[in-house]
């Protein structure tokens, strides 16, 4: 039995035939799958505002400073609001 006798069995070689084809079908519906699920999180996502990393980085940077500001200030008005003793 040598390599020569698969290619003379048809049967084998349709069935070779088939598997090749059944293989490049669902490589075919692998990619729309995924070309779906692209367009469909596109769809979905592309409404929605996102800020980058160093936009998100700076607000939050800016929050902590306001805070700090915040603290501060209740410190002073409390100093302020004490009565004084003579």
């Amino acid at each position: 039995m040598g390599p020569d006798m698969q290619s003379e069995n048809p049967l084998i070689a349709d069935f070779v035939k088939l598997l090749n084809s059944a293989a490049g079908t669902v490589a075919g519906m692998g990619r729309e799958a995924s070309e779906t699920m692209r367009e469909r999180a596109k769809a979905t996502f592309g409404g929605l505002d996102f800020v980058s990393r160093e936009e998100f980085d700076a607000v939050k940077e800016l929050a902590a400073s306001a805070r700090e500001e915040v603290e501060a200030l209740k410190i002073r008005l409390a100093a302020l609001e004490t009565p004084k003793q003579d």
